[in-house]
């Protein structure tokens, strides 16, 4: 099971660095749809992404029309703007998950071109929306879950002690 996670312009390099690295701990490729409001080379975007980007697989398009000529599977546009909540869409192998800049989101003419697949993190109405990072974990984890997290360990250890030695509750 592939994840495909696409921004479009994003503006805030720590918002990206973050997404790298929800990315490079749940293996999802990254899009970056040019034009960027930052340098791939910022420090913000590198310091947010820490030591994680040579575990990334991304790809960088010039524009939006390139991305969509090259895209090879589904596509699920996250918007402020959408009437299906995102947990209510089923998510195919080889899923793209599409997000804006931050303070604009996603052109309404491509929202309107691909109306059945737009999709909303539910919310308040009376707030403008959700930190752009937050809202791709939060889609990321949700497509994962309904793949049963392949290829994610499920369980954790601890370092010190063990789990297998406690008593029973």
């Amino acid at each position: 099971m592939k994840l495909n996670i696409v921004l479009v312009n994003p503006q805030i390099p720590q918002n990206t660095g973050n997404i790298a690295r929800t990315c490079a701990v749940t293996g999802a490729r990254l899009h970056l749809v040019k034009p960027l409001g930052f340098e791939i080379d910022d420090k913000k975007l590198k310091r947010a992404g820490l030591d994680y980007w040579d575990k990334l697989d991304i790809t960088y398009y010039d524009s939006t029309e390139e991305f969509l000529a090259a895209c090879d599977g589904e596509m699920f546009f996250f918007t402020t703007k959408g009437r299906t909540v995102h947990s209510d869409m089923e998510y195919p192998d080889n899923a793209y998950i599409i997000f804006g800049r931050e303070d604009a989101g996603l052109p309404e003419e491509l929202l309107i071109q691909h109306r059945g697949n737009c999709v909303r993190i539910p919310m308040r109405s009376t707030l403008r929306s959700l930190n752009l990072s937050n809202s791709v974990a939060i889609a990321a984890y949700e497509v994962l879950r309904q793949w049963g997290y392949p290829e994610l360990s499920t369980a954790g250890e601890l370092h010190r002690l063990s789990w297998d030695a406690l008593p029973e509750l």
